[in-house]
């Protein structure tokens, strides 16, 4: 049962402060909460996200109310949904009484794939980020994937009288988009774009056929990066994008890295 509030006592973050410094963003950092996702091949997906929420904190208030924070996530749903996200940034604007918040949702979403010839199924993990910002009552949501897949050097492979070093990628994008997409979507043209994908179980006829994939496709990063970006640019649905890749390299111990951004007209 909840106590009654005593009023009485004092609101000490609700005092002025007299340092004439704003805050560009407080709140409360990594709060873990259900979510429900939409899923393009089982309908829904059933996930635990990991939040991040800030406000603004103009120069003359000493502090910000952290409490609601928590409020707004459990005042809407014990699961909350990806549609309800909007909502939940815009509810910390208001009830936070700030001119610019920041949501950011973080969370494992599994497709369940078949490999390349023996058709076994297996999940695999990506990472997923809802990122929201809202200024003077508009608000902005950009989708986040991180995708790992298999990278060739092109370079390797041209010297060396057999073999070529390869290595697991990760392959960064953040997109706004004009119209829904598929967070499978997103993850399939990427997919294409590198040497091989990624699976979860392979057995020995899967092996050998993505090992020589990626032998038949190298790709610098600077490759992978470009093809990904051509491929945006061609989406109709993607209104601006950032394309990062990092190869963890195999022969060195340091990541190569590229990184592309566009806003498209």
């Amino acid at each position: 049962m909840n106590l009654p509030i005593d009023f009485s006592i004092e609101d000490v973050q609700n005092l002025a402060d007299v340092r004439q410094l704003a805050i560009n963003k407080v709140g409360i950092k990594a709060i873990r909460h259900p979510v429900r996702v939409k899923d393009k091949a089982e309908g829904v997906q059933h996930t635990i996200a990991i939040f991040n929420m800030y406000v603004h904190l103009p120069q003359h208030l000493k502090g910000t109310h952290m409490s609601r924070f928590v409020e707004i996530l459990n005042a809407n749903e014990r699961e909350i949904s990806v549609e309800s996200f909007q909502t939940i940034l815009q509810e910390v604007a208001i009830q936070l009484e700030a001119q610019t918040g920041y949501v950011d949702m973080t969370f494992p979403y599994f497709i369940n794939k078949s490999a390349p010839v023996s058709g076994v199924k297996s999940l695999l993990d990506y990472e997923v980020t809802l990122i929201g910002e809202i200024a003077n009552g508009k608000p902005e949501v950009k989708v986040k994937v991180l995708i790992p897949v298999t990278s060739l050097c092109p370079c390797s492979k041209k010297i060396s009288a057999y073999g070529a070093h390869n290595q697991r990628s990760h392959v960064t994008v953040t997109i706004e988009l004009k119209q829904f997409m598929w967070v499978e979507d997103i993850i399939t043209m990427v997919e294409a774009q590198a040497s091989s994908e990624l699976y979860g179980l392979l057995k020995r006829p899967d092996e050998k056929y993505v090992t020589e994939r990626a032998y038949d496709n190298p790709k610098f990063v600077e490759d992978m990066v470009r093809d990904i970006a051509t491929a945006f640019n061609n989406e109709s649905r993607v209104k601006s994008f950032i394309v990062e890749c990092e190869n963890f390299e195999s022969i060195h111990n340091h990541s190569a890295y590229a990184s592309i951004s566009s806003e498209k007209s």
